[in-house]
């Protein structure tokens, strides 16, 4: 689908900005119960940096502000999410329910590696 190749800088924006504003509702949940309630109770230590960087972190992801380091935090907070939520459970994401924190640590990770892009606050 060569047609697609002039598109590339724009799909990794928008795949850059849904990332980092779908991020961001898993803060607003926990800090807001907003815009579902935060299914877990009463946030702790742990909770709440989650919540910061989800919260802090999806919004700069999202209008590309300090793009790389806040992706590679975010990045290590769904790694750690990650094991500390689902990875003892079972070995595979489709069986632990960890397919989520897999898939934004991942995602955070290639947005770390290769930057903000176009249409981003980093670019001007």
């Amino acid at each position: 689908m060569k047609f697609l190749d002039s598109y590339q800088e724009q799909a990794y924006a928008l795949l850059r900005i849904m990332s980092g504003f779908l991020f961001l509702w898993h803060g607003a949940q926990k800090f807001f119960n907003f815009p579902i309630d935060f299914p877990y109770g009463p946030l702790n230590a742990i909770t709440t940096a989650a919540g910061g960087i989800e919260l802090i972190g999806g919004a700069l992801i999202m209008v590309g502000l300090f793009t790389r380091p806040v992706a590679f935090i975010c990045s290590g907070t769904m790694a750690v999410a990650y094991w500390m939520a689902h990875g003892m459970n079972n070995f595979f994401p489709i069986a632990n329910g960890g397919e989520i924190a897999v898939l934004f640590c991942f995602i955070f990770l290639f947005i770390a590696t290769r930057g903000s892009g176009v249409w981003s606050l980093d670019k001007r």
